[in-house]
């Protein structure tokens, strides 16, 4: 197997999962609030459906390179061969944000699918790399 090569198609691996995946998750969580927010711009008598600042967002603050990190770590851990390191990188950010996201719907509802929407992204991609490797002569 070409060595060089093999590191190419990690590092892309592991640049597209962590570069693209913040875009990919930020357009997601959007999707999902549009039409939270479009209920409560009727509630509120808002014509306009101007978007508001999600307190969810302020609240989880530090999310962008977090989620960078944990892209890093779940794709890397896919492409060593060592998914079991997944587990480690969600209870990590699962008991880092408990305070944050406790008692909190709001929150937790981004939370979860901002979280759900990164990992797949990142274990799509470690994979991909992992079958790209494979099909190296």
């Amino acid at each position: 197997m070409n060595l060089v090569l093999t590191i190419e198609i990690a590092a892309a691996a592991l640049i597209i999962s962590a570069g693209a995946g913040g875009p990919i998750t930020a357009w997601i969580l959007r999707l999902a609030s549009r039409k939270h927010r479009e209920e409560a711009a009727e509630r509120a008598g808002d014509p306009t459906g101007e978007p508001r600042p999600d307190p969810a967002a302020e609240q989880l603050r530090g999310g962008a390179w977090i989620g960078v990190l944990e892209r890093l770590a779940i794709t890397g851990s896919i492409l060593v061969g060592y998914p079991a390191a997944i587990a480690v990188v969600v209870a990590v950010k699962g008991l880092g944000r408990f305070p944050e996201i406790h008692g909190s719907s709001g929150v937790s509802e981004r939370f979860i699918i901002g979280t759900l929407a990164s990992y797949l992204w990142a274990g799509a991609i470690g994979v991909a790399a992992v079958a790209a490797l494979g099909a190296l002569p």
